[in-house]
C-alpha cells in the first residue's frame, strides 16, 4: 500500500508539472476575464479553483498510470531499474500514439485546448462550483488530447527527466504553434514508424 501511494504521489507530481505549462494560456485567459469581471463587480470565481478543477482530471489521469505501472511490473513486462516497459509493449505504445495523432477526437480536443477565448465564451459558468466544473471540462479536453502520450513515459522510462522534458515541451508546442494541428500529425507518423521499427527489431 505504502508504495502504491508513493508511486501515486510520483505520477500525480509528473502529470502536474508537465501538463500546467501548457494549459497557462487558458489559465491566464481565465484570470483575465475574472479580474475584469470583478474591477466590473460582476460575479467571479478565483483562477485557482479552475486551476484545481483542471489538475482534478490529471490526478485521475495519474492513478491510472499508477495502475498501469503496477501491472506491468506484475507481468514482469515493465524493466524495475530502467523503468521502461518491454519492447513489444512500448513499440505497440508508440504505434498506437502515433495512430491517436490522426484521429477526430484528437483534433477535436487539440482544437479545444488551442482555443482558450472560444472556450471561455461558450463554456462559461457562474460562480465557484462554475469555475470548478469548467477546469474539470477543460482538463477532460487537455486529457482527450495527450493521454496517450503520456503513456509514452513507459517507452524511455517513467523518472527519465530529460523524456518527462520532452514530452512536456511537446505538449505545449501541440497547443501554442501556429501549426500545431501540421505538428502533431507528422509526429504521429514517426512515432508509429519508431514503434514498427522497435518491434521489428526485438523480433528478429
Amino acid at each position: 500500500t505504502g508504495d502504491f501511494v508513493l508511486m501515486f504521489v510520483m505520477w500525480s507530481v509528473m502529470m502536474i508539472a508537465m501538463m500546467t505549462p501548457s494549459a497557462a494560456p487558458m489559465i491566464l485567459m481565465f484570470g483575465t476575464v475574472a479580474r475584469k469581471r470583478q474591477e466590473q463587480s460582476r460575479p467571479y470565481a478565483p483562477t485557482i479553483i479552475f486551476v484545481l478543477g483542471y489538475l482534478a482530471i490529471w490526478s485521475v489521469f495519474a492513478l491510472g498510470g499508477t495502475l498501469a505501472q503496477w501491472g506491468l511490473h506484475a507481468a514482469t513486462l515493465m524493466s524495475p531499474m530502467t523503468m521502461t516497459a518491454t519492447p513489444l509493449v512500448a513499440g505497440s505504445l508508440l504505434i498506437a500514439a502515433g495512430l491517436f495523432q490522426a484521429t477526430p477526437i484528437k483534433n477535436i480536443c487539440l482544437t479545444e485546448c488551442r482555443t482558450p477565448m472560444s472556450f471561455l465564451m461558450l463554456d462559461w459558468r457562474e460562480g465557484n462550483t462554475g469555475a470548478l466544473t469548467m477546469g474539470v471540462k477543460q482538463g477532460i479536453y487537455c486529457l482527450g488530447c495527450c493521454w496517450i502520450l503520456m503513456l509514452l513515459l513507459f517507452v524511455l522510462g517513467v523518472m527519465n527527466l530529460l523524456w518527462i522534458a520532452a514530452l512536456a515541451a511537446f505538449v505545449l508546442i501541440e497547443k501554442v504553434a501556429p501549426a500545431g494541428t501540421w505538428i502533431s500529425k507528422s509526429t504521429g507518423i514517426i512515432l508509429a514508424a519508431w514503434g514498427a521499427w522497435m518491434i521489428l527489431t526485438n523480433a528478429t
